[in-house]
């Protein structure tokens, strides 16, 4: 089993609304990028969110500056942990990133959305006490979360309200 560890977050000072995976998969890892398997929904999910709908085809670089222009940053739960491939439920040993420490520095954070149901797990327990920003549990942009697009759209749409405040 290898260590893996989570990329550095991407947020500025605006950020409203900081979505939150748990730690990236194999195919993430490699490209050293979020949400690199060909099949995640992550971008077509995070560009409804933002009003971007062409999110998907943008260069990489591209994308995270386009989140950011709109608000949404990006992070992980999960510091680093044991795992084998790239499933959640293989995750083992795990550390924490520092999320209380990251959002104090997002004085305009309103929201944070949990991708997936370990992201939320983990998440939650850390920003316990933290006041005055909504949790959102959302359905796993995976494409092991068998979830149709439409459904899971429906619920990552309900993030928008952090983004309008």
């Amino acid at each position: 089993m290898t260590r893996k560890a989570s990329f550095p977050p991407v947020v500025r000072a605006d950020t409203k609304l900081l979505l939150l995976g748990s730690l990236p998969g194999e195919a993430s890892l490699r490209a050293d990028r979020y949400y690199a398997h060909p099949q995640n929904q992550f971008w077509k999910l995070a560009g409804t969110v933002a009003g971007l709908a062409d999110l998907p085809g943008r260069p990489y670089q591209d994308r995270l500056a386009s989140l950011l222009d709109a608000g949404i940053g990006l992070w992980d739960v999960v510091s680093d942990a044991l795992r084998c491939g790239s499933l959640d439920a293989a995750i083992r040993d795990h550390r924490t990133n520092d999320l209380v420490a990251l959002i104090e520095t997002l004085p305009e954070l309103r929201g944070v959305g949990f991708n997936g149901g370990t992201a939320a797990r983990i998440g939650r327990k850390l920003l316990e006490g933290v006041a005055e920003i909504r949790l959102f549990d959302l359905p796993s942009s995976s494409p092991a979360y068998t979830l149709a697009l439409a459904a899971k759209t429906e619920r990552w749409s309900t993030m928008r309200v952090c983004l309008q405040q």
